[in-house]
Parts: C-alpha cells; sequence; structure tokens
C-alpha cells in the first residue's frame, strides 16, 4: 500500500512536469516549473530508497575502495558531488563544470571540445580524497545523479562506439570488436577480424551475457556498465535525481540548486534516435537473452523507475 501511494504520487509529479512550461526562451526556469521538478526530485530519491530496502546489499560505504569513486567528479566551490554516467549527457555536464571550474572561459557549454571535457586529470574525483574528506563532503554536498532507460543507454553506447565511424568508435572497434567476432562469430570474414567494424548487437548482448574470463578486461566497460555500479545509489544518497527524459528541467534545477544559473544547460535540438530504435534493434534478441541482460540491468531497472514494455511488451522482473 505504501508502495502504491509513492508511486502514483510519482505519476501525478511526472505528469504535471511534462504538462507544465517548463522553461523560459532564455533557458531560465518559472518559480512554478522548478516547484514542480523539485517535487519530483524529492519523489525519485523516495523512490529509489524504498528500492533500497528490498534488495541486499554486496558491501557497505565504508568496504568501498577507492577506485569504486572514480565517476563521482568534485565541485569545492558550488559544493558539488556529480557522478558522472556515460551516455546520461555527461558530455555536457563535464563542460559545464569546465566552466564553474575557470577551466573555460566562455560560458557557451557547447565550445568546449568534448574531447578536452573528457580527456584525464580535467576533474578531481572521490576517489583522490582522504577518507575523512569523502565523509564529509558525502554529508554535506550536494549529489547529483542523471540516470536513463538502462537498455536504451546500452544501445546508445552500442551503436556509438561500435556502429559508429568517429575516431572513438574506430578505437572500441579495434580493441572490443575484434575480439566479440572472434568469440561469438562462425566463419568470421578476414575483413572483419581485421577491423571489428560490423559487431551485430546480438553479438553485443552474448558478450555482455556471457562472462567470457577471456573478454573480463572489456566486458566491465564504463559505457554499459550499471548505474548502480558506477554510482552506488544505495549508499550515496543522491539530492539530485536527474532523467535523460526530463534533461533540460532537471539540469536546470541543478544549476539552480547550486547558484549557477547564468549557465544555460543546452537544449537537445536533435536526439540520436536511440529510443525510436529500441525495439528494432532488440527484436534481433530471443527472449532468453533479453532475459539474461535484464538480469545484469535489473537494480537500474528496479531503483529508477523503468520497465521493458516498450521491448517485450511487459516487464521481466
Amino acid at each position: 500500500m505504501e508502495k502504491m501511494r509513492i508511486w502514483n504520487g510519482y505519476f501525478m509529479l511526472l505528469v504535471c512536469v511534462l504538462f507544465s512550461v517548463s522553461g523560459n526562451d532564455d533557458g531560465s526556469m518559472t518559480e512554478h516549473s522548478l516547484e514542480l521538478t523539485q517535487s519530483l526530485n524529492l519523489a525519485r530519491q523516495e523512490l529509489i530508497q524504498d528500492a533500497c530496502r528490498r534488495f541486499p546489499l554486496k558491501w557497505s560505504l565504508d568496504e568501498l575502495t577507492p577506485s569504486q569513486f572514480e565517476h563521482i567528479l568534485v565541485d569545492d566551490d558550488h559544493k558539488l558531488l556529480y557522478c558522472y554516467v556515460p551516455k546520461v549527457a555527461c558530455t555536457n555536464w563535464k563542460r559545464v563544470l569546465m566552466i564553474l571550474a575557470g577551466k573555460w572561459n566562455d560560458t557557451d557549454v557547447l565550445s568546449i571540445p568534448a574531447s578536452l571535457a573528457h580527456s584525464p586529470g580535467m576533474f578531481r574525483n572521490l576517489s583522490t580524497v582522504s577518507k575523512e574528506d569523502r565523509v564529509a563532503m558525502l554529508e554535506n554536498y550536494h549529489k547529483m545523479i542523471i540516470v536513463r532507460n538502462p537498455f536504451e543507454r546500452l544501445l546508445s553506447a552500442y551503436r556509438n562506439k561500435l556502429e559508429g565511424e568517429t575516431q572513438s568508435a574506430k578505437y572500441f572497434q579495434n580493441r572490443v570488436g575484434k575480439r566479440i567476432i572472434r568469440a561469438y562469430r562462425e566463419n568470421p570474414s578476414n575483413e572483419s577480424l581485421e577491423h571489428g567494424h560490423d559487431v551485430t548487437f546480438k553479438e553485443f548482448a552474448m558478450f555482455l551475457t556471457n562472462k567470457s574470463e577471456e573478454l573480463a578486461d572489456v566486458v566491465n566497460n564504463e559505457h554499459w556498465q550499471p548505474i548502480t555500479n558506477l554510482c552506488h545509489p544505495c549508499l550515496i544518497k543522491y539530492t539530485l535525481v536527474g532523467k535523460y527524459e526530463t534533461l533540460l528541467d532537471d539540469s536546470l534545477l541543478a544549476l539552480h540548486t547550486i547558484n549557477a544559473s547564468h549557465i544555460q544547460f543546452p537544449r537537445l535540438i536533435h536526439t540520436s534516435g536511440t529510443a525510436e530504435k529500441l525495439h528494432g534493434y532488440f527484436s534481433q534478441l530471443d527472449l532468453p537473452l533479453i532475459r539474461r541482460l535484464y538480469k545484469l540491468y535489473k537494480y537500474d531497472y528496479r531503483l529508477f523507475n523503468y520497465d521493458l514494455d516498450n521491448i517485450v511488451g511487459y516487464d521481466l522482473g
């Protein structure tokens, strides 16, 4: 009954936010829409905490190793901890953090090259902080995470890294694609083995679910690691919980919260179309394989209130 109350409240808040006028022409938010977005944010926090109470934890916060905090970036001036998740607007948020830290002289977020925003050593992360300071930061700083439908994020990673033609895609095809083809394709061509450029989505799904020791070094890559593994939402109480589906509203709320409303978070004029292509790609997989994939991301699905209706017509949980 309690769970139903929370979910009903969440749904009503979502409807209010989606149908409200969330921003002005200059990208700023009205106090009315800020209040609605904050209410939705609080409902998301409550849902995560409720879900976490029903799942067994593998370890406590004290038992996490420093490397398990590497995805949490630190902005001391604005008292912000941001757990970045690849394929969930992390490039633009890293750009924002560069501007906030004075590492870029323009307030135009999109003027910053993506490669620079992702360059090693650009940001301090929580793994480099002493345990005493880490405890204080986790207690007193704003803590932000932005999440996305797990299978949509997974497909985005596949399309970007194994289907794409960018330098980053070529790197992944050479380092990961060739090994996937060698492991999971019968009679691969010499061209496929040489370039790794034509990994199918089914081969990618098999690579993720078969737990091959031979491929263990690449199967845990951050681009397809579950968000719960990267950001530990059952151990860290995030105070800003954004979603890819309401990215602009949630980002504007975050900027308002840390007193950085002078920065305009970019609006997505053109999307990659991943959400629309989801059913087409997953229709290439049989149900047992989809079930195995779901098992990898089941905590992401449960904690962040997503389902599989747009893929198989019902939830597998």
